[in-house]
């Protein structure tokens, strides 16, 4: 099988209670389905930013003066890209944007996501 190569399956962690991103020790599995109580886990995107940081869903970037936040969307069964600002201008997260943005902070690390916006 030599077109096959299993990727990497990383996944970090909102802690609801906390307040904290983590990464896990852990994750729980029933029926295929990964949850852990309490948390919201994020998954890795497989793609890197200009500083070879590892960027997960709901991670915000900067890109030209923007701010971008990472999501996985069903109807393209992929992940994109979305503006901070008005949840507009969903492209496609490939390698040539991931590496020319800077991963700011994941989406839920900020207290008034509503300053995000500004």
């Amino acid at each position: 099988m030599d077109f096959y190569h299993p990727r990497k399956l990383m996944f970090k962690a909102w802690n609801k209670e906390a307040k904290l991103l983590m990464r896990l020790n852990n994750i729980d599995c029933r029926r295929g389905e990964l949850f852990k109580k309490d948390h919201v886990i994020l998954q890795f995107t497989g793609q890197y930013d200009n500083q070879h940081e590892e960027i997960y869903e709901m991670d915000v970037l900067l890109i030209a003066n923007q701010k971008y936040v990472v999501i996985w969307d069903d109807t393209s069964n992929g992940w994109q890209i979305v503006k901070m600002k008005d949840k507009s201008g969903a492209q496609p997260f490939v390698k040539s944007i991931a590496t020319k943005g800077q991963r700011l902070w994941s989406y839920f690390e900020s207290a008034d996501k509503d300053s995000l916006i500004q």
